[in-house]
């Protein structure tokens, strides 16, 4: 299997700029991108990214071949879609040991 890990992490938050001052003061990162949904905070090894929305923990980027194709297979393993953009195309992914993942293209 080709799959690997990307090198980003995302956490939603209800506000994702009062989570980024978190970050910032309490462990000295470094805010790189302000949206209105988002806040960034690249380093050197990984992009940590605080998205707007209902907190899942922390996400990780797996990039696949096929998000169809990976998001089929791991559903018949009894992984739970917790969020789906097929126009993206990117999907939310739980896994039985409560992993959270995205699958990107």
């Amino acid at each position: 299997m080709a799959n690997k890990f990307g090198t980003d992490i995302l956490i939603q938050a209800e506000d994702p700029m009062k989570a980024a001052d978190f970050y910032v003061k309490e462990l000295g990162f470094e805010i790189t991108d302000k949206k209105p949904n988002m806040v960034s905070l690249h380093g050197e090894n990984i992009n940590f990214f605080i998205e707007r929305g209902p907190v899942l923990g922390p996400v990780f980027e797996v990039t696949v071949k096929s998000v169809k194709e990976a998001k089929a297979r791991l559903k018949k393993k009894g992984c739970q879609i917790v969020k789906d953009e097929p126009d993206f195309p990117r999907c939310y992914v739980k896994d039985p040991h409560g992993l959270i993942y995205n699958l990107t293209e």
